[in-house]
């Protein structure tokens, strides 16, 4: 049984549409989204950034289209971009009219800054002559003043609010190719936004919690928002909105859906025990050199790190590839099963070349070619490390004996 698959609620449906070559919404697989933060005039270095990104793992990337030589920039950059290109719209009908001419995949619309009912419909007309969609990008931060007024503040009945008034306007020009967000900075807010909009909408949501802040507590938001709702069910697409390298937006948003199982892992998955007083080793600096030294190899494995033979390779025994620490030696394991004894100065060495051997030969053939008298110096390891459990290191017990009398006698020696 897939644990992961049911533990999660089933994803609510939604309409289709396409970015580009991306399908968004109607069960098509969770997609991750950045945004550059070149100026998009910069074709050069503006594409160097996508390219960055699409390895991180962004399947679309936005850029802003905020004066002409950005919609200049746009019609160089989206022909010779690896993924589709989004234009940002602020203020400017023309610049969503010029993003347009420059051959985007999609539009991202503010409503709380672009208010005219006769532009917005131009621009959705415009769109629909061109089957390119467009994201409803709510912002708490910037609403009309009149949700404000009406609704006492950035609620999230103000926030659907505005996307209903948007989509209404779509919708009297028979256009439909739309995806929706609701996004705030307060992470409640965020969440209960994005339940209604999910029980107000049956267009693809786009999930994020907006000016989440630097590293590490940008992310901490932005997954506290994010995971919550992917857990529900609620949401297609998705942006961590980082102060920070867009890249590790990518990275951020690929790991999350990697580690929710709502995405094929395609990179190292690495998971190391926490440490504790039976780690034989420093799991932490391990694991670290592990995780530099494995990213390298960028091979869709699971892998694990453990401070002690005792109960690490029981623990683990899901993991594809994994080592744990005992009396100066590193018992190497594959899917639980001891496969190799190393020294314990080659355990991060040894772990990068049977991962590599593991994606050229795969699992079963490692398997076949393990060490027969591994698990038996293995079961030796942890029969000795067992037995010293009683061992007092830190001679407690005399210390404890001493407190007794001094308890007892009033305090004289």
């Amino acid at each position: 049984m897939d644990v992961t698959a049911v533990s999660l609620a089933d994803r609510r449906p939604t309409r289709r549409i396409n970015v580009g070559s991306v399908p968004v919404g109607g069960g098509a697989p969770i997609s991750v989204q950045s945004m550059t933060t070149t100026k998009t005039a910069d074709v050069e270095g503006t594409l160097q950034q996508i390219y960055a990104l699409a390895a991180a793992g962004a399947d679309i990337v936005r850029c802003t289209c905020n004066e002409q030589a950005a919609a200049e920039g746009l019609a160089q950059i989206v022909p010779r971009s690896p993924v589709p290109v989004v234009a940002d719209i602020h203020f400017h009908v023309e610049m969503a009219l010029a993003a347009l001419e420059a051959g985007v995949h999609g539009l991202r619309l503010n409503p709380g800054n672009l208010r005219k009912p006769e532009e917005i419909k131009l621009v959705a007309r415009e769109a629909k002559d061109r089957g390119v969609p467009i994201r409803i990008g709510v912002n708490a931060g910037s609403l009309h003043p009149e949700l404000y007024e009406r609704f006492g503040g950035a609620t999230p009945e103000a926030l659907v609010e505005s996307a209903r008034m948007e989509l209404a306007l779509f919708d009297e020009v028979d256009f439909h190719d739309v995806k929706i967000s609701v996004k705030a900075s307060s992470v409640p807010t965020m969440i209960a936004a994005y339940r209604l909009a999910s029980e107000t909408f049956d267009h693809p949501l786009h999930l994020g919690v907006t000016e989440a802040g630097p590293l590490p507590g940008g992310l901490i938001k932005g997954t506290a928002g994010i995971a919550t709702l992917l857990a529900e069910g609620i949401g297609d697409t998705l942006r961590y909105s980082l102060t920070a390298d867009p890249v590790e937006e990518a990275r951020a948003g690929r790991q999350l859906l990697e580690a929710l199982g709502l995405r094929e892992r395609r990179g190292l998955d690495l998971i190391a025990c926490p440490s504790c007083g039976r780690a034989e080793i420093d799991v932490i600096t391990v694991a670290r050199d592990a995780q530099e030294a494995l990213d390298a190899l960028e091979v869709p494995i699971q892998v694990a790190v453990m401070g002690c033979v005792v109960n690490g390779p029981g623990e683990a025994r899901h993991a594809d590839l994994g080592i744990a620490a005992g009396r100066r030696r590193g018992h190497l394991f594959i899917r639980g099963q001891i496969v190799r004894v190393v020294p314990e100065d080659e355990m991060v060495a040894a772990l990068v070349e049977e991962a590599r051997r593991i994606a050229e030969e795969g699992i079963e053939a490692r398997l076949a070619a393990r060490d027969a008298a591994a698990e038996d110096v293995a079961a030796a390891d942890r029969a000795a490390l067992l037995e010293n459990r009683g061992l007092d290191a830190n001679r407690s017990g005399e210390r404890i004996e001493r407190i007794r009398r001094r308890a007892g006698d009033g305090g004289a020696e």
